[in-house]
């Protein structure tokens, strides 16, 4: 597996794409004008507390109260026996330095925490936690307990000097001593700043900001694997030169600036994968596809054969189409950043090994994916359902509104329907108004329609009410939108 990261950036917006074997698998976009806030550590204040829902909101310096449950509240590791209600953990006014697990997303406020942790390379610091940890994707067992045994080592040199707990990242697999004592050395210093302005800094207001997308994209995700890190701002390829430098040196050989003529997002097709991860259609090399629906919710996967016709019989077709189904819906869930509850209808089949092949297909193409995903298997109706956890906006979300014509039904009523709605609405005005005559502004659609296949329904409710009724389009109007006006 060899990948790529191509960063663009302009100073309206930063997008990265994360490219696999020449195929892009993962994108992430901020905007200048709205960074991501996930990992930002406020100083807020509370302004309600909901006993019922064991909750409370805290005003941090947003559009949005930010919502915080009463276990991110609790200290860590209390026994559920021993919680606290929220209303003897906080009360209205308290100020309280918080940390944001989850972006704002629709409607929703951010989610948070108290239970504050801030990253580095290697190692996630929690200083209020005296616990030591090694990440789960890490799965060789010798590994673990060799940085398990380092971590050990390291605090023990230091001393009482190291306060709280840690954390070892997945990066940190092979990582030396050295490497990982640099890491906790940083990290510290970093939350001595953050410990003075979390007693200084007034509420609201932010007391840690993460790092910049193309900074967090190079600590985050670069693995072995990854060849190069392409970046087109000569000026942001310095600071990641430098960021590297200090905190990445292995990776310093591997980072370029992109100074080609075409846009850095050309190559591998980018822009063209990006554009088409926002339709609904995903078409499948075979000829079959899958149709994405996101709702609020729930995100449903539908699979179909399409042009597929195989070459033996049809349960062969089924089983190929689903297969190659498997791997393309791991990758559009990365792509899109689709999180949530995930209801995935394969093809029906018949024999057991083949959806155990399909369902073993699926979850090994999750594998790499940075959010963690749980499939609970096949349901008694055929489905797969799997969660994949959800810390940012979708991609659909980050670039798209919903459509202000239908209002994000993705359908319309047709020029038929609002007919007949114009016509009910005319008898209810007459019973209320009896006015002398009426005039309906709508749509070219619906005019052109009354005027020809409705207009023997128009005579027909003008000898009804004995009233002439005129008609006038108004090219602005959406089909859906109309106007009677009493004259």
């Amino acid at each position: 597996m060899s990948g790529e990261v191509l960063i663009n950036l302009t100073p309206m917006e930063t997008r990265v794409a994360v490219v696999e074997n020449g195929v892009l698998q993962e994108a992430f976009i901020e905007r200048s004008r709205r960074r991501g806030i996930v990992g930002n550590i406020y100083k807020g204040r509370v302004v309600r507390v909901l006993p019922g829902m064991q909750a409370a909101f805290i005003d941090i310096g947003l559009d949005r109260a930010a919502f915080i449950h009463a276990h991110e509240v609790m200290p860590s590791g209390t026994p559920a026996e021993e919680q606290l209600s929220i209303g003897h953990l906080l009360h209205e006014g308290q100020a309280l330095v918080v940390q944001v697990i989850k972006e704002p997303i629709g409607t929703k406020g951010a989610r948070l925490t108290t239970h504050l942790s801030v990253p580095s390379r290697y190692l996630v610091y929690m200083p209020d936690s005296p616990n030591y940890g090694v990440s789960q994707r890490i799965e060789d067992e010798g590994e673990r307990e060799r940085l398990r045994g380092l971590l050990e080592s390291i605090k023990a040199e230091q001393g009482s000097e190291v306060p709280g707990g840690f954390i070892v990242r997945t990066a940190a697999e092979g990582a030396a001593s050295d490497e990982l004592q640099s890491d906790m050395r940083f990290l510290l210093r970093l939350w001595s700043k953050v410990s003075e302005r979390k007693v200084t800094a007034p509420a609201p207001s932010v007391i840690y900001d993460d790092l910049p997308l193309f900074m967090r994209i190079l600590r985050d995700v670069m693995r072995e694997d990854v060849e190069k890190v392409r970046i087109d701002s000569r000026e942001n390829y310095q600071k990641l030169v430098e960021f590297a430098e200090e905190f990445m040196p292995d990776a310093l050989e591997r980072i370029e600036h992109y100074g080609g003529e075409r846009p850095i997002f050309d190559l591998y097709s980018v822009e063209d994968e990006l554009h088409k991860s926002l339709g609904r259609k995903v078409q499948l090399k075979s000829g079959g596809y899958l149709v994405i629906d996101p709702t609020e919710a729930m995100t449903t996967v539908d699979v179909n054969t399409g042009g597929f016709v195989g070459h033996r019989n049809l349960e062969e077709t089924i089983f190929k189409t689903n297969l190659e189904a498997a791997t393309a819906i791991a990758r559009q869930l990365r792509l899109r950043n689709l999180g949530g509850i995930i209801i995935i209808d394969f093809i029906d089949m018949e024999d057991t090994e083949h959806q155990r092949q399909v369902l073993r297909m699926l979850e090994k193409s999750l594998e790499r994916d940075h959010a963690k995903t749980k499939c609970t298997g096949v349901t008694e109706l055929g489905l797969v359902q799997l969660t994949r956890k959800r810390t940012r906006e979708s991609l659909e979300q980050t670039l798209c509104e919903a459509c202000p014509t239908c209002g994000g039904r993705g359908t319309l009523k047709t020029a038929e329907s609002v007919c007949y709605e114009i016509f009910r609405e005319i008898l209810r005005e007459e019973r209320a108004y009896n006015a002398e005559s009426y005039a309906v502004l709508a749509s070219q659609a619906v005019v052109d329609r009354l005027l020809d296949e409705e207009s023997a329904s128009v005579a027909d409710l003008e000898a009804f009410i004995g009233k002439t009724i005129r008609f006038q389009v108004e090219t602005h109007y959406s089909q859906e939108q109309y106007d009677i006006v009493l004259m």
